[in-house]
């Protein structure tokens, strides 16, 4: 069986639950997705299987890549990702069509993106320095400070903390909750928000460490002795 799906970002709206409370909530296109190959642990080492999103675009693919996909009796894709496959499950085959009917309401699941690029910025927005005082004459508003001794050991240690580039990064945010499951349109609801922006490509997998669902308690009160 297989654990994940590719998906794009649509964008984020809010469902109000039975009680009136506003859950937000991003909306995902996930799938349908093509198995265009298949690796085993005889052949490969492991259980996996590489996907294609099905998009309405267009692709333009070279000879090799066309030929990959040919064997799998499938249009290539532009957008490809390799997701595991669940031990002792049902291993799909070249060409099997998986689409967002491997979830479910109210499951738990991990979502992989890219976050928003933000360009260079400085320690203050990168790394949440507090920088120093803003009164006249400081000239140290937004600086980073020191970042290392000159006699010892006469170097910049690997991992300081300075400027540089922010956003663009792989994020993993997990244990997200599934609100609901479109099927007809391909549709996935998920409570919170995913890294990237709209049109974002994202991996859609089952939560690997799940954490229990909590529901709340209604206390009795006992009755005391007359």
């Amino acid at each position: 069986m297989v654990t994940g799906l590719i998906g794009k970002k649509l964008g984020m709206t809010q469902l109000f639950a039975a009680d009136g409370t506003v859950q937000p909530a991003t909306v995902l296109k996930a799938g349908p997705c093509v198995v265009s190959q298949v690796k085993t642990v005889d052949s490969d080492g492991y259980e996996a299987v590489q996907l294609g999103f099905v998009d309405s675009k267009a692709t333009k693919e070279n000879k090799p890549t066309t030929g990959h996909f040919k064997k799998a009796g499938a249009a290539p894709t532009r957008v490809r990702r390799e997701v595991r496959v669940k031990a002792g499950g049902e291993a799909p085959k070249l060409g099997d069509q998986i689409n967002v009917g491997i979830f479910a309401d109210g499951e738990r699941v991990d979502v992989i993106g890219t976050s928003r690029g933000k360009g260079f910025q400085g320690v203050v927005k990168r790394h949440h320095f507090a920088g120093g005082r803003a009164s006249h004459g400081s000239m140290f508003h937004r600086a980073p400070g020191s970042i290392g001794a000159s006699s010892f050991p006469s170097r910049v240690v690997k991992g300081m903390r300075m400027a540089g580039h922010m956003g663009a990064d792989r994020v993993t945010v997990r244990n997200l909750k599934v609100l609901k499951v479109d099927a007809d349109n391909n549709l996935l609801l998920i409570e919170g928000a995913v890294p990237g922006g709209p049109n974002a490509v994202v991996v859609i997998r089952k939560a690997v460490a799940a954490k229990a669902v909590k529901t709340p308690q209604v206390e009795t009160k006992k009755k005391g002795r007359k």
